[in-house]
């Protein structure tokens, strides 16, 4: 991709000029970044994800029980027919992972690293619905999909901006508005983290929400240290050879924090246990429940393709690939594996293409260990068959 080509998704603007002037700095409003936008999901279609087990919703009602009320699906179609005629929203997670016309509206943010993306969120709202005024740590595109939705934006907050007390939500108590903008069908909103931002339906609508991954600190933190223990021995202990006699026997002196922080630093700077928690960490899937499949042997997988059989990445599955050193690593719904140099572009191939068959990966299936690699993909889970409607 050249990414100093205008881009419609972004007004105008280059992927360049956007990731240096806007993205996680401030908002970007795009009018008709879709153009001539046909809304991949009816309403009631996406109240009937919302009834499955396996997904993932929750509804918000201004004036429920008690203000700001939530609640968690799945639901029964008795609850739609029970809600009030304005002041609700229905919010779904992950809908990619289960509407394939909502997964092709990823493809135009290729700009950006898939592994960032987390999933896209729609909404629906009955008119006057929103959920209060709040703020995300992630960044996130508000693609308008159906009817009119106001979005009012206001200050920068972070962890210490006073919130109301609600036992589910996170609303803030105090809102600065600074700008304010109607979106219609194919309009997009950009918004950066911890931006506070207030959606308020005009009349019934849908939005779709892209939302991108971001670890914590305390995630990165917790999660690599857990990674790396499994790689150290019992007997790597702290260590004070050569050590000075104590000046006082009660007090811990400066030289054991420097011991201690050698201790850390030999492993935290160790890049390659890094890389592989990293893309083991941020290729996961949200439902790993939904990533299976079934062993494969290698020639059953050429007798396939030869026939014919495309394959195609579930949609809960996460790859991703790097190379350090002079070899490849393929990350794979939080696995990862070690490869040679060579198969580089089929790790490319792999997480790029929307299918795979005998034309593309035939460069490929003289080689035995991308055979055994496909194989294990599609043993994991990651990869499998098309099926013909």
């Amino acid at each position: 991709m050249n990414h100093d080509t205008p881009l419609e998704l972004l007004g105008g603007l280059t992927a360049s000029q956007f990731l240096r002037d806007y993205w996680q700095k401030k908002p970007l409003l795009i009018r008709q970044a879709f153009p001539d936008f046909q809304n991949p999901l009816e309403p009631d279609e996406l109240a009937g994800l919302a009834l499955e087990d396996e997904v993932e919703s929750r509804i918000v009602l201004e004036h429920g029980a008690h203000p700001w009320e939530l609640r968690r699906g799945p639901f029964n179609e008795d609850t739609f027919g029970n809600l009030p005629e304005k002041d609700w929203t229905l919010l779904v997670q992950a809908v990619d992972q289960f509407v394939p016309e909502v997964n092709s509206l990823l493809e135009p943010f290729r700009f950006l690293p898939t592994w960032r993306i987390d999933d896209v969120m729609v909404s629906y709202a009955a008119p006057g619905g929103g959920v209060g005024p709040h703020f995300d740590n992630y960044d996130v595109f508000l693609l308008q999909g159906h009817g009119r939705r106001t979005w009012k934006l206001g200050q920068m907050c972070d962890n210490q901006s006073p919130l109301l007390a609600h036992a589910d939500l996170r609303i803030l108590d105090g809102f600065e508005q600074a700008d304010e903008f109607t979106l219609e069908p194919g309009d997009m909103l950009y918004l950066p983290p911890r931006l506070a931002h207030y959606g308020i339906a005009v009349d019934e609508c849908m939005t779709y929400s892209v939302g991108f991954r971001a670890p914590s600190a305390s995630e990165v933190l917790t999660h690599f240290t857990d990674f790396l223990g499994q790689f150290i021995p019992d007997e790597e202990r702290y260590s004070d050879a050569d050590a000075l006699p104590a000046v006082d026997p009660g007090m811990i002196q400066q030289d054991a924090l420097v011991r201690l922080k050698e201790l850390i630093a030999r492993h935290m700077n160790d890049d390659h246990l890094l890389l592989t928690w990293f893309g083991q960490f941020m290729t996961e899937p949200r439902y790993p429940e939904l990533v299976n499949g079934e062993a494969l042997p290698p020639q059953e997988l050429l007798d396939a393709l030869a026939e014919g059989a495309i394959l195609i990445r579930n949609p809960s599955a996460r790859m991703a690939w790097a190379e350090m050193d002079g070899y490849v690593t393929l990350f794979a719904s939080g696995q990862s594996r070690l490869l040679a140099p060579e198969l580089r572009e089929l790790l490319k191939l792999l997480c790029s293409a929307d299918a795979l068959h005998q034309d593309n990966l035939q460069p490929w299936l003289e080689h035995d260990e991308a055979v055994v690699l496909i194989a294990q993909l599609i043993e994991q889970g990651s990869l499998g068959f098309a099926i013909d409607e």
